[in-house]
């Protein structure tokens, strides 16, 4: 056909040449079903994550009604004490502050003036000081309304393994007014004084049940526990629930009349109305000082002119922050996301509708010696591409409800609430159901353009031809490559923005992509040292770069999106690591104690000796001055205190009587880096005085300081020093004042004894809160009067939570104010982040290498009938099933982790510099010594080992292990 006859033909007759190749494709894909399959895993795979993540997030963001009801129940409104005492206040609509009424601060009308009040309901700072009293919300109630108490106190309740701190709640929950706070699991809300109900996460902790008797420490009284309940917004909330009355007066009486102490409680009331409680009785509520949370008034918000207090300073800056940037960036963020996903589907579905392509090379050729020109053997192809995406659109989306209606349990503990429902949108569902189709399209249509370049004869005598690979790509690859590096570093250390390092990073990404033909074309030179069955595997995939180009870039990109987002997530968990300020090594004990709970020391000792794993025991002391009631004793008259003294050389220049504002810009830059200045407190688990510690080389072990010249002087009766500020031509001076309560108050310097002490001075500074550690024949020697301060104990292993619950009951059976603490060092959860990732990354691999592996398989059916043929034992088709795919893994985990790390590093660069910024500002503005920013760049070596090492392993044993040692029988292909 010429192409003027083709010119001509009619749009009804491309209509049915395409449904003659739609009918072809399908016919296709029921023939070669396996082939098929595999194509629409890969298609749809993503479609059921992308629909069952759909599906969760809309379920779980619950509708205002919803979230209302889990709120306030079935009331109209929940009313409170404002916080500010028997006076107007203003407050905002729905989840706001308030602010008090006064009338110096009324503003004129459409006035931006300013009003006193802080955002979180905070009492105010300049108006409303000196306001103690409370408010019954209860004055507010309108007339004829119904009313249900909520209160809840904290108390430590004691449990199967010891003590813990537990929210107790005062409600009738199964008041038909509290009808939705809470979701009965099993058994019954209480309904007598003696009964509590408790969440499902309390059982769990506790280690108690349904039927157990529980009591509260403080009270003699027990109450048995009827029934398990959660809160729907709160599953992992630990709670108890009472009836009103039953616990908190008993409680806070008791607290008070044993020690003085009462136990604040919160108290608010359900209210119950006919009609609604509307946003003029919410005002007129506020004039009483209650705040009113109302149904109505979320569901209807009234407009902004009716709201007194966005006539406010209050209320203007309280909106001065939605800007819509945290929607932008989440919005570039799922297009980056969905955009990166169908490049993957793309890159591993394209080979296999070329493999299929070339399978149906001859039906192909037919078309073509039947009259069909290039445009029919484009439209067969890429007709494949729309079945197949079609159909993984159906079964994807499908299958992503399902998963999502079976999973919902573990979805809603993992989001850590209950969905309001199972939320489906079929608008989001049929897009997402579109990308499946377009997906295949868009996979088919390089295989459809390289189909219809083939010649007839050579598609119907079943030649494949040899092509040469085009250097323009990876030239391309080079530059982009180049120009996306570039950028990162211009990004990182000349501007601000995230974006342009983002978008370097994907630049660079993108021209790695394009490499990865040459890339794969270098590994193959790795083959000569290799044995048979891997020199196979990697001449194969080097030959056929068509087929595992894509699959690796596929697994490139997977990996380098898991590698990247580990990497920034390691480097922040490290920042917070090194930002924690640990009070003891951690597995440490220490048991301090002051006053008069230095009588209880020998109590709690053993307690903890009994509770806890304690592999060594140190005791220490501290210095005192006076008599010996000012240890124990409540009269503190005449006592005294020591205080280490700074040499006058080691004063730091802002300690004298400078203004900071007359600096210089260069003398703050100075001062910012004078060592004299960055000394900067440290917790301490056992406070003492002015970090005078009395005590042993035993100490030292303890602190995990390991400096045997600090342990020697310590034998030679030598303090030893860890703070350089206080070193005076080594020796220490403390001076001893004789009683507090005659120093001088206009900031003079106090009169004393000094006494003067040989120090040996220690690399550490300031370990653990330790400043000075004084051993006991140099305490003698200076004349320092002693006393018990406290213990350390090293620990075998990590005591468990209910080994720590044990101690907290011991503890509170003494009833000392003895401070017993353990350190559990940094809890961050960034090894559950690590390894989620590192399973998804893991997962794609294995899944891209194996479907490359598959493609191989069927491309390579002859070959591997030719050496069943010529007796190659049954092994070595499994063996070289595993090579190709541990090949495909293995070449695009390394790729892809290389990659993966420049985004991350660009992102943290981008924050250090970002932050210097900040900390010059704030040193050119007098703001002081913000401190030298510390942005640490941590690399997650153990995800990378466990990619690079584990994962291609696992691929090519399972790709052995599911591939048969004997080939198909095929049919001889027609002449």
């Amino acid at each position: 056909m010429t192409g003027k006859a083709r010119a001509g033909v009619p749009w009804a007759g491309r209509l049915h040449a395409w449904r003659a190749a739609v009918r072809i494709a399908r016919r296709d894909a029921v023939r070669f079903k396996g082939r098929s399959l595999l194509v629409l895993s890969m298609i749809a795979l993503p479609i059921i994550g992308v629909s069952a993540a759909d599906i969760t997030i809309r379920s779980s963001q619950l509708t205002t009604a919803e979230q209302t009801t889990r709120d306030l129940g079935a009331a109209d409104a929940r009313l409170s004490d404002a916080g500010r005492g028997p006076q107007p206040v203003y407050q905002e609509p729905v989840d706001g502050g308030v602010v008090p009424v006064h009338e110096e601060m009324q503003p004129a009308e459409g006035s931006d003036q300013a009003v006193g009040g802080t955002e979180d309901g905070g009492q105010d700072s300049t108006a409303g000081e000196g306001i103690a009293s409370t408010v019954d919300p209860r004055i507010a109630l309108p007339a004829g309304s119904r009313w249900l108490t909520d209160a809840a106190v904290y108390a430590p309740v004691r449990t199967k393994f010891g003590l813990l701190d537990v929210e107790i709640r005062e409600l009738k929950a199964d008041d038909p007014l509290a009808a939705g706070i809470a979701d009965l699991d099993r058994g019954r809300f209480p309904a007598a004084d003696g009964e509590l109900a408790a969440t499902n996460a309390f059982l769990k902790s506790s280690g108690l049940h349904v039927g157990s008797q529980v009591k509260v420490h403080g009270l003699d009284r027990s109450y048995r526990i009827v029934g398990a309940y959660d809160l729907p917004s709160q599953l992992d909330s630990e709670q108890l629930d009472a009836l009103p009355g039953a616990f908190i007066a008993l409680y806070q009486e008791t607290r008070s009349a044993a020690d003085n102490l009462s136990e604040s409680s919160t108290t608010t009331y359900l209210v119950s109305l006919k009609g609604d409680f509307t946003w003029d009785m919410v005002k007129h509520a506020n004039t009483f000082g209650v705040r009113v949370d109302s149904r109505a008034v979320r569901l209807h918000p009234p407009a902004r002119a009716d709201v007194p207090i966005y006539r406010t300073g209050f209320g203007a800056s309280s909106l001065a922050y939605d800007d819509g940037g945290a929607r932008a960036q989440a919005i570039a963020a799922a297009v980056t996301i969905v955009g990166l996903s169908m490049l993957e589907i793309c890159l591993l579905a394209g080979p296999a509708f070329a493999v299929g392509a070339r399978r149906s090379r001859r039906q192909l050729g037919l078309v073509g010696a039947n009259g069909g020109d290039r445009r029919h053997i484009r439209a067969i192809v890429i007709s494949s591409g729309l079945v197949i995406g079609a159909a993984a659109a159906v079964v994807g989306t499908v299958l992503g409800v399902a998963v999502t209606m079976l999973l919902r349990g573990m979805l809603e503990g993992y989001v850590g609430k209950r969905f309001g429902g199972l939320a489906l949108r079929p608008l989001e569902l049929a897009g997402i159901g579109g990308l499946a189709v377009l997906t295949g399209v868009l996979a088919a249509i390089v295989p459809a353009i390289s189909a219809s370049r083939q010649s007839v004869l050579a598609s119907l005598t079943g030649r494949r031809g040899v092509r040469r690979a085009h250097r323009a790509l990876p030239v391309a690859g080079l530059v982009l490559l180049g120009l996306g590096v570039t950028l990162v570093f211009y990004a990182t250390t000349r501007t601000d923005s995230n974006y342009v390092a983002v978008g370097g990073a994907a630049l660079a990404e993108f021209g790695l992509v394009m490499m990865t033909s040459a890339i794969i074309g270098a590994f193959g030179r790795l083959g000569r040292w290799l044995p048979l069955a891997p020199r196979l595997a990697l001449r194969d995939a080097v030959r056929n770069r068509g087929r595992t180009a894509p699959a690796v870039a596929a697994v490139l990109a997977a990996v380098a999106g898991s590698v990247a987002v580990a990497t920034y997530s390691a480097s922040q968990t490290q920042e917070e690591r090194q930002m924690y300020q640990a009070q003891l090594p951690r597995g440490v004990v220490s048991v301090g104690a002051h006053g008069e709970a230095v009588g209880d020391l020998g109590q709690v000792r053993a307690a903890i000796e009994k509770d806890y794993p304690v592999s060594a025991r140190v005791d220490v002391s501290q210095v005192y001055v006076g008599p010996a009631s000012c240890v124990a004793g409540p009269d503190r008259s005449g006592c005294g205190r020591i205080e280490a003294m700074i040499p006058a050389a080691n004063v730091c220049p802002l300690s004298r009587p400078v203004n900071p504002e007359t600096l210089t810009v260069a003398q703050r830059l100075a001062v910012a880096h004078d060592w004299r200045c960055s000394t900067q407190g440290h917790p301490a688990a056992i406070s003492t005085a002015d970090g005078v510690m009395v005590g042993g080389p035993g100490v030292l072990h303890a602190l995990g300081i390991r400096d045997g010249a600090a342990e020697q002087a310590l034998a030679r009766g030598e303090t030893v020093l860890f703070d350089r500020a206080y070193a005076d031509h080594g020796t220490l001076k403390i001076k001893v004042i004789a009683d507090v309560a005659k120093e001088p108050q206009d900031g003079a310097e106090p009169a004393g004894t000094v006494k003067t002490l040989p120090v040996h001075l220690a690399p550490e500074h300031q370990p653990y809160g330790v400043m000075v550690l004084v051993p006991r024949k140099a305490a003698d020697a200076a004349g320092f009067t002693t006393t018990p301060l406290g213990s350390y104990y090293t620990t075998s292993k990590m005591p468990s939570g209910a080994q720590r619950q044990a101690l907290a009951s011991d503890v509170a059976t003494i009833g000392t104010r003895a401070d017993v603490y353990l350190e559990r060092g940094y809890t961050g959860k960034d090894g559950l982040v690590l390894l989620v990732l590192t399973l998804f990354a893991g997962v794609v691999t294995i899944g891209a290498a194996g479907i490359a592996t598959g493609l191989a398989q069927t491309d390579a059916e002859p070959d591997l009938r030719t050496l069943a043929a010529i007796g190659a034992a049954g092994r070595v088709r499994r063996t070289l099933s595993g090579f190709q795919c541990g090949v495909i893994a293995v070449m695009g985990v390394v790729l892809g982790s290389v990659a993966g790390l420049l985004p991350a590093v660009a992102l943290r660069r981008g924050d250090r510099h970002r932050r210097w910024a900040e900390y010059r500002r704030a040193i050119e503005s007098g703001w002081g010594n913000p401190g030298v920013p510390h942005v640490p760049v941590a690399i997650p070596w153990g995800a990378l080992a466990t990619l690079i090492v584990l994962v291609p392993l696992g691929a090519g044993l399972l790709a052995a292990l599911v591939t048969r040692s004997r080939p198909e029988l095929g049919r001889r292909a027609g002449g």
